[in-house]
């Protein structure tokens, strides 16, 4: 079957190219797209120039839903809404398939989902009930991430969690907030950020500070550092000082630089660090369950979509990248057209 795949080949600029794709697996048309700060970098090329190189040309967008057009297994009906995974296993590892050096990811290494159709195995598809939100389940992929980082939280923490601390106003501390209060009712959240227009859409924590102006006395349990870039450097120190002893340091935030840490009060609070990224199946399906028996939690996440971008040229796209780099808060959506 012929397939249309919208690559970018070098930063702002996107190609078609025609591709060739077997009907086996699950093949899917993506119907909503989200962007995310990984295509954005690759966009704007704020790589480094090696990588770039390395890995364009190369289909963006690795968060997305769409249609299943054909099933070789016969698992899915045409027709069936499905979150698309990008995490592709490739091989037995004793580690997690997200973070096994074995496994591909799309849109950092090979095509997203920027094209007509996707081929996908089995075990790459989920479906999603009906009546959800398709804008939001666009987005199900960067839920799925700090889904994962929060189970993972809970196998590692030895000391009360009375009280979780969230650094970062943006999309991933807001998605990492709002699961922290559904996952542990009973625990206070508090919001650390820069910007007041964002923490204050976090209606639903237990309290918010601009992180000059946290109290002297003020600590918390346990802390999930949402922040990425160099900034991270400046959330991690404010974390290590107003953390209990024995908390877990749970980090998210991606840097292109590396970033120093206070390894003195690091041993002698006797902390623990753990990083996360990605996801797997598994977290899908925890997440779209968590959904189906929360579906107040979709208002909620709806206040993240700052833009929906109707995509029926390569001038759309090119457009809703450039729209969605300029704005500090927010997913912009693809209702994907093509």
């Amino acid at each position: 079957m012929i397939n249309i795949v919208y690559r970018l080949k070098s930063p702002k600029f996107f190609e078609e190219s025609i591709d060739e794709i077997e009907l086996d697996g699950v093949v899917v048309r993506p119907t909503h797209l989200s962007i995310c700060q990984a295509d954005q970098r690759y966009y704007q090329g704020s790589r480094p120039a090696e990588i770039l190189e390395e890995k364009l040309p190369m289909a963006l967008i690795h968060e997305g839903v769409g249609e299943v057009v054909f099933d070789s297994e016969g698992n899915f009906t045409s027709g069936d809404m499905v979150v698309m995974i990008p995490n592709t296993p490739c091989g037995d590892d004793v580690c997690r398939a997200n973070y096994s050096y074995k496994s591909r990811f799309r849109g950092s290494g090979f095509d997203g989902f920027t094209s007509d159709l996707i081929k996908l195995d089995s075990d790459r598809v989920v479906k999603i009930p009906d009546d959800f939100n398709l804008n939001v389940s666009a987005f199900i992929e960067l839920i799925t991430v700090a889904y994962q980082g929060i189970e993972r939280f809970n196998q590692i923490a030895v000391t009360p969690k009375d009280k979780l601390g969230v650094w970062g106003d943006g999309n991933l501390g807001f998605i990492t907030s709002l699961l922290l209060k559904e996952k542990f009712p009973n625990s206070e959240v508090f919001v650390f950020g820069k910007h007041l227009e964002n923490l204050d859409l976090f209606t639903f924590v237990d309290g918010i500070y601009q992180i000059h102006n946290v109290p002297d006395d003020f600590v918390v349990d346990h802390a999930f550092e949402c922040v990425g870039s160099s900034a991270s450097q400046t959330a991690i120190d404010q974390i290590i000082d107003i953390i209990n002893p024995q908390g877990s340091i749970n980090l998210f935030g991606v840097s292109e630089y590396p970033i120093p840490i206070n390894t003195r009060m690091v041993l002698e609070k006797g902390l623990t660090i753990q990083g996360n990224s990605r996801s797997d199946r598994q977290d899908f399906i925890g997440v779209i369950e968590t959904l189906k028996e929360n579906p107040k939690l979709f208002e909620y996440l709806e206040k993240l979509i700052t833009g929906i971008c109707e995509i029926n040229s390569l001038d759309d796209l090119k457009e809703a990248f450039d729209t969605d780099h300029i704005s500090k808060f927010g997913k912009t959506i693809l209702k994907w057209n093509k």
